[in-house]
């Protein structure tokens, strides 16, 4: 079958996908090292950056990884292994500009002991926190098990991930640009704020955001994007929260967490499907009971949660809160091998207020 007669069938490209990535979301330059990983699922759109970055004149470096290596690593890797920090991938990503890193959903692991899940995550740090000091992208592939997961067709689901990125226009980057405009309005009504009250299903919780920044994410990290998010004061979360759209984490299926805060610290946790995972994560070191961010999603194109974190924290009407590592460009100081996002579907009655008024209600704003 020709290249052709497959597009044909799906509204998924994956060469308009890898030129959003390359000249918008990194934005590659002659000269620059280019660190792409994924798995080997998402081997089309791996082909289109390829030559994609050797056009811009940047040097590609691909990591390709076959769909289950990461959970065979955590359970069969020696102790030594486990807690170890590879010199090679954190000196190779010590030497790049800039890097794309592609999901491919599978499905949750099988056994896997989420305390040896969370020990490689801690020991992997070094290196995460190196990719985060440079230009660096989050996006995704669209495979089987994301369909299965989103409830969708293999079709539709590809349709879906397309329509979430603006492929499916004949400008993407122009909808990125009305994205951040449609942020920078709601960032001004935020930084004026001192207090924010998330309520909701079985959830009254405050936080306060007095002093810190708000970032307008429209798609440079995350693809796709359409949120705006902010570290809350370390210690001034109190009260409980529903995160009530299910995920998968560390190849665990997580569903309804419910979090009890006091004075910024996690002090009770509970979850209907995957505690043990949640409980792990939350024993990663220090920083991972304390919240790193606060995000707002605002995409309206993305209504329909599909268990992945990078497209449900960007539904429109829909608040999340990350467990662990904050961004310093919000004021955030917590650090945390952890950086994990929950979320919490508003669009049913909940509401965000603002020092007392209302921001968001029932999903929409105000």
């Amino acid at each position: 079958m020709s290249d052709q007669t497959k597009n044909d069938h799906t509204s998924y490209d994956p060469k308009a996908h890898a030129r959003l990535l390359t000249d918008y979301c990194i934005a590659a330059q002659p000269g620059e090292r280019v660190l792409v990983q994924t798995t080997t699922l998402a081997l089309p759109l791996v082909e289109e950056l390829h030559r994609l970055l050797l056009e811009r004149g940047a040097t590609p470096l691909i990591r390709l990884e076959y769909p289950t290596q990461l959970e065979d690593f955590q359970r069969l890797a020696s102790d030594a292994m486990l807690d170890a920090t590879e010199p090679l991938l954190l000196s190779e990503v010590e030497s790049i500009a800039a890097s794309i890193r592609i999901l491919t959903p599978t499905a949750p692991a099988e056994g896997l002991d989420p305390q040896r899940a969370a020990r490689h995550r801690k020991a992997m740090n070094p290196v995460a926190r190196a990719r985060a000091g440079r230009r660096w992208n989050l996006s995704l592939y669209p495979t089987a098990y994301g369909a299965e997961a989103a409830q969708m067709t293999l079709a539709e689901y590809e349709a879906f991930v397309s329509s979430a990125m603006f492929l499916d226009t004949p400008d993407p980057v122009a909808k990125w640009g009305e994205i951040r405009e449609l942020q920078a309005h709601l960032i001004e009504r935020l930084a004026r704020a001192s207090e924010v009250r998330i309520v909701g299903e079985d959830t009254d919780l405050t936080l306060n955001i007095g002093g810190r920044t708000w970032v307008n994410s429209d798609g440079k990290r995350n693809m796709p994007s359409g949120e705006v998010f902010t570290g809350p004061i370390e210690t001034s979360a109190n009260g409980q929260i529903l995160f009530d759209l299910p995920t998968v984490y560390g190849g665990a299926a997580i569903r309804n967490v419910r979090l009890t805060f006091k004075d910024g610290l996690v002090v009770d946790a509970h979850a209907e499907e995957g505690e043990a995972a949640l409980l792990a994560a939350l024993e990663t070191d220090e920083g991972a009971r304390w919240l790193g961010e606060l995000g707002i999603g605002s995409n309206a194109g993305i209504q329909a949660p599909s268990q992945n974190i990078l497209f449900d924290e960007k539904i429109g009407g829909t608040v999340h809160l990350a467990l662990g590592n904050g961004y310093p460009e919000t004021g955030g100081t917590n650090v945390s091998a952890l950086h994990w996002d929950l979320i919490k579907d508003l669009r049913q009655g909940g509401q965000i207020l603002l020092d007392g008024e209302v921001f968001q209600d029932g999903g929409r704003f105000v």
